[in-house]
């Protein structure tokens, strides 16, 4: 009861000033400014909205911050992480869905904590009880002070990114991964039956992911054939006669591309293709 009392008593009076200060024409900046950042993730996205607090020369984590509390981790609202597809994180399911982003900081070791209660103020109704997973992180020291609390995705790969979390001299990093290899497969496999294949798309996926390069240079020399002016395309298809061995064949295609990125002026796949010559004659 004292928990839900305070909550409902800081809300209100956060509510109140700011109403007053509207009413009063002013308009002031938040001590902690608000950040959501989207990021494209496998085949989906995942949302995150928070609050940025300052260190403003005060000791943070075991101090303000006490060790062994949770933590609505950020300011203000608490944290709300939302994923449009299911994931993995530190190796554990994660479905679908809003959470709010709790921590419980440690000093050399943290537990991140997604939660059903994503929609409130601060951590004052947090529930053990609404914990859909718990996952224990490391802490890491860092020389250079990070001033502002910060949430960013970082090594961002196909199917797999770190959720990385940083203020004063303490960094933890989350590992998240995600399956879309099979799904993205099956997709290519019911694509080429159909009237319109995508051959550059399904020849991108296997150069990208070291898949069956032969059968992605027979995708490349159809859709090459298909549209026989595009850098692009040449391109691909260089890279993976080179793949395959074809080095002959990698130096004609790049010599083409050349001369098309030429005739349109195009420095990037200008350099692109030289590069790729040069590799053919070695």
């Amino acid at each position: 009861m004292k928990t839900t009392f305070k909550a409902m008593f800081v809300l209100a009076l956060a509510v109140a000033l700011n109403t007053d200060l509207q009413a009063q024409g002013i308009k002031m900046p938040q001590a902690s400014s608000s950040q959501t950042i989207t990021q494209e993730f496998g085949l989906g996205k995942i949302t995150l909205s928070y609050s940025r607090p300052n260190v403003k020369g005060r000791k943070i984590f075991g101090g303000l911050e006490p060790y062994g509390s949770v933590w609505r981790t950020g300011a203000n609202s608490a944290t709300v992480i939302s994923f449009t597809e299911p994931v993995k994180v530190g190796g554990k399911e994660l479905a679908a869905g809003d959470y709010g982003l709790f921590t419980i900081p440690g000093e050399n070791e943290w537990t991140v904590i997604f939660n059903k209660g994503a929609k409130q103020w601060g951590a004052y109704e947090y529930k053990e009880a609404d914990d859909v997973l718990r996952i224990k992180v490391k802490a890491t020291k860092i020389k250079e002070k990070v001033e502002t609390f910060t949430i960013q995705f970082a090594n961002v790969q196909t199917s797999s990114a770190q959720l990385q979390l940083m203020w004063e001299n303490t960094a933890l990093s989350v590992d998240m991964t995600t399956e879309v290899d099979a799904t993205v497969m099956a997709s290519i496999d019911q694509a080429m039956k159909g009237e319109k294949k995508p051959y550059f798309q399904a020849a991108q996926y296997y150069y990208a992911n070291n898949k069956d390069a032969k059968q992605a240079l027979e995708w490349a020399t159809a859709a090459d054939a298909g549209n026989t002016k595009a850098p692009w395309i040449k391109l691909l298809k260089g890279r993976l006669q080179l793949k395959t061995g074809d080095k002959a064949g990698a130096l004609k295609t790049a010599t083409e591309g050349l001369q098309i990125a030429t005739e349109i002026k195009n420095p990037e796949y200008i350099r692109l293709h030289t590069e790729l010559m040069s590799q053919a004659k070695k």
